[in-house]
C-alpha cells in the first residue's frame, strides 16, 4: 500500500509541465535514435547525456529514459518498412515485419510492433513496482561483503549468462578495471596510473569514456560501412489501429509467454536481444501458425517486440534496487545518476524517495506517450531515412564534442573521447563487446571497495565471503553463473546419455 501511495507522489512529480515537456521530447529524440541504424538506445542516451546537465535529478532521469523508450519503439519502423534492424533486438522483428509491408500491411505490423511494446513496458513496469521496493529493502542489510557479492554475481552474470563468448567478456570487463583505477586510491589515497598527467588525478571521467566508446565507435563503424536505404511506404490511420487491435487479443499467450521471457531476461545480463529471439523462436514452435512464421505472420511480430521492450526496461530493476545495471543503457543511466550525485542502491529509496517514484511513474507515462507518438508520426520518423547519413554523422559528431567538452569545459576530454572514439571502433570491429567494459568502469572500484573493506575487517581472510548464509549464497550463485555454460551444457550431455544407458 506504501508503494501505491508513493507511486502517486511520483505521479504529481512527472505531471508537471516541464517534466511532461522533457518527457515528450526525449521520446522524440529517443525514436529518431531508434530509427538510425546502429545508433542505440545507449548510445543516444550516451550522447545527449550532457544535455541534462543543468536540469534537476528527476527531470534529467526522466529525459534520459524517455530516450531509452523512445529507441525501443524507433527500431521496429526500420525493420518493418526498410528491412534494417535499427537495434540488435529489432533484427526478430524483421522476420515477419518486412514480409507484411511487402505484402501492403505495413500499417498492421507497425501497431502490431508498437502495441506489443507497450505491453512488455508496462507488464515490466509493474513488475519493477511490486518488486524492486523489497529487492531494496531487503538489500539494506548488506554489508561492504554482501555488497561485493552483489558486484560479484553481476560481473560473473556478464561472463557466463551474456551472449558474447567469455573469453571476449573478460578481456573487456579487465580493460574497464584498469581504467577505473587510474586516478586516487579511495582507501589509501596514493595516486595509481596517473603517468604524471595531472588531468587524470581524478581517473577517467565515465561520460567522456561512454560518449567515446559508443557515439564516436558506432559513428566510424557507420561511416565505413556506409548505408542505403529503400524502403515500403507506411500509412497508418485510426482504422488500421483498431482492426489490429481487434485481432491482437488473440495471442494473449504469446503475449503473456514473451512478458516473462522478457523480465527474466532483462534482469538477468542476458538483455533484450536474446529475449526477443527466444520469445520468437518459442512462439514459433508453440503456434498453431508455426509454419507460416517468417512469411508475414503478425504473431511473429508480437512475440520479439513484447520480450524486447520487457527486458529492456526490466533491466532497470536491479539498477535502482540493487546499483547493478542489467543492460548497457542501464549503465550508462547509473553513471548519469552518479553524475548528479545520487547513489543507485538499497539507500536510493530511502533517501531519494521522491526521485525514485518520480522515474517509475515516468516509465508508465513515457511508454503511453511514446505509443501515441509513434503511432501518428511514422511516416515522419521513416522519412529521416531518406537523410543522406554524410549530413546525419557529422552533426552527431558534432554533438559529441560539445557534449564531452562541457563536462569540464576541457580540450583534454574531447582528445580522450576521440582516443575512447578509436577503441570501441576496433573493439566492434573485433566483436568484443562494450557492456561489460561500462560496466567495469562504473562500478570497478566501488566493488575493489567494498572487497578491500570486507578483507580489512576480516584480517585479510577470504572467508568473509562465506561468513553467513546471505552472502554465501549470493556468492554461490555468482559462481553458478560464472559456470553456467559448462554446467548447462553438462546438463545436455547427461540428458542425451540417459536414454542409452536405459537400453
Amino acid at each position: 500500500m506504501e508503494e501505491i501511495v508513493n507511486l502517486f507522489h511520483g505521479f504529481a512529480t512527472v505531471l508537471q509541465p516541464f517534466n511532461i515537456m522533457v518527457m515528450v521530447i526525449g521520446i522524440l529524440l529517443g525514436v529518431i535514435i531508434g530509427v538510425l541504424p546502429g545508433l542505440g538506445g545507449a548510445n543516444g542516451v550516451a550522447i545527449l547525456l550532457p544535455l541534462t546537465f543543468s536540469m534537476t535529478p528527476t527531470s534529467a532521469i526522466i529525459m534520459l529514459s524517455c530516450i531509452y523508450w523512445g529507441a525501443l519503439f524507433g527500431g521496429a519502423i526500420t525493420s518493418v518498412l526498410f528491412n534494417i534492424p535499427g537495434e540488435p533486438w529489432s533484427v526478430a522483428t524483421t522476420f515477419d515485419g518486412h514480409p507484411m509491408a511487402q505484402k501492403g500491411k505495413a500499417g498492421e505490423a507497425l501497431t502490431a510492433a508498437f502495441t506489443s511494446s507497450f505491453v512488455g513496458a508496462l507488464f515490466a513496469v509493474i513488475m519493477i513496482t511490486l518488486v524492486a521496493p523489497l529487492v531494496a529493502k531487503f538489500a539494506l542489510q548488506f554489508g561492504p561483503a554482501e555488497k561485493f557479492a552483489v558486484f560479484f554475481i553481476a560481473f560473473c552474470s556478464f561472463i557466463g549468462m551474456g551472449k558474447e563468448p567469455p573469453f571476449k567478456t573478460i578481456v573487456a570487463m579487465m580493460i574497464g578495471f584498469a581504467l577505473a583505477s587510474v586516478g586516487l586510491d579511495s582507501v589509501t589515497g596514493q595516486l595509481r596510473m596517473t603517468f604524471g598527467f595531472t588531468h587524470l588525478l581524478s581517473g577517467f571521467d565515465f561520460l567522456i569514456a561512454v560518449i567515446g566508446l559508443f557515439g564516436i565507435g558506432e559513428i566510424l563503424l557507420t561511416m565505413e560501412e556506409g548505408l542505403n536505404f529503400r524502403g515500403k511506404a507506411a500509412k497508418i490511420n485510426a482504422r488500421v489501429v483498431w482492426e489490429t487491435w481487434k485481432e491482437l487479443p488473440r495471442y494473449w499467450a504469446t503475449s503473456l509467454r514473451s512478458c516473462f521471457i522478457g523480465v527474466w531476461m532483462g534482469i538477468s545480463p542476458a538483455g533484450a536481444t536474446p529475449a526477443s529471439f527466444m520469445s520468437y523462436g518459442i512462439a514459433k514452435r508453440m503456434s498453431k501458425s508455426g509454419k507460416n512464421f517468417g512469411k508475414g505472420e503478425i504473431e511473429g511480430v508480437v512475440a520479439p517486440e513484447t520480450a524486447a521492450h520487457a527486458a529492456g526496461t526490466a533491466a532497470l530493476l536491479p539498477m535502482l534496487s540493487l546499483g547493478v545495471p542489467g543492460s548497457p543503457t542501464a549503465a550508462v543511466l547509473l553513471g548519469g545518476l552518479l553524475i548528479w550525485g545520487l547513489q543507485p542502491g538499497p539507500l536510493l529509496f530511502v533517501e531519494q524517495k521522491e526521485f525514485v517514484w518520480g522515474l517509475i511513474a515516468s516509465m508508465y507515462l513515457g511508454n503511453f506517450v511514446g505509443l501515441i507518438i509513434v503511432l501518428t508520426c511514422v511516416p515522419l520518423f521513416a522519412a529521416i531515412l531518406r537523410i543522406p547519413f554524410s549530413i546525419i554523422a557529422p552533426v552527431i559528431l558534432v554533438l559529441c564534442a560539445i557534449g564531452a567538452y562541457t563536462v569540464h569545459n576541457n580540450t583534454f576530454d574531447v582528445v580522450m573521447m576521440m582516443v575512447f572514439g578509436v577503441v570501441g571502433y576496433v573493439m566492434k570491429k573485433c566483436n568484443y563487446p562494450m557492456a561489460p567494459l561500462v560496466l567495469a568502469i562504473v562500478l570497478g572500484d566501488k566493488a575493489e571497495e567494498a572487497f578491500r573493506q570486507s578483507l580489512l575487517g576480516s584480517q585479510g581472510s577470504l572467508g568473509v565471503f562465506f561468513s553467513n548464509g546471505l552472502v554465501g549464497t549470493i556468492m554461490m550463485l555468482g559462481l553458478i553463473a560464472l559456470f553456467w555454460p559448462l554446467i548447462s551444457n553438462g546438463w545436455t550431455w547427461l540428458q542425451s546419455r540417459t536414454p542409452k544407458a536405459a537400453m
